[in-house]
């Protein structure tokens, strides 16, 4: 497969799929028998179970975006080093929303097959997430006497 077609695949996945929420390229760019491993920790498997994750992350981070920051292909397989990012509305792993930004180191693996991704494991930096949201829900907790003495954790 030519390594600009993974390239245009990963791309599109992110920019499409995930940044503008876009399920209708779903079947164009993920085979039907998708193994899927996102980087919150839960593991899907097909459309529907891509998508129901999807908008489950949808639904805890506004705004919620990918960014690509290293590419590497190597056919069959492409690796993206990631940035995720999205405002905190829903409750997330035993945190109650904060409206506060969030962002959180990834890597992701895809493995093609037939022009399209059929595995794709995706780890992320849950720890450091986790931190973030403790020192968002503490700062949120202190009120404004505490976000004035500490201006990086105010809104």
């Amino acid at each position: 497969m030519d390594a600009n077609i993974i390239r245009t695949v990963v791309e599109s996945f992110y920019a499409d799929i995930w940044n503008r929420h876009d399920k209708s390229k779903i079947p164009t760019l993920l085979c039907a028998d998708l193994t899927f491993r996102g980087s919150l920790g839960e593991a899907k498997t097909g459309h529907d179970g891509f998508a129901s994750y999807l908008d489950h992350v949808h639904e805890v981070l506004d705004e919620f975006r990918c960014d690509i920051l290293d590419l590497v292909i190597d056919d069959p397989r492409a690796f993206a080093r990631m940035r995720f990012s999205g405002i905190h509305r829903s409750e997330v792993f035993g945190y109650q929303p904060t409206g506060e930004r969030v962002e959180w180191a990834g890597a992701a693996l895809f493995i093609f097959k037939g022009g399209r991704v059929a595995d794709l494991w995706v780890l992320g930096d849950v720890h450091g997430l986790l931190q973030l949201l403790e020192r968002n829900a503490s700062a949120e907790a202190s009120g404004p006497a505490q976000a004035a003495r500490h201006p990086s954790r105010a809104s």
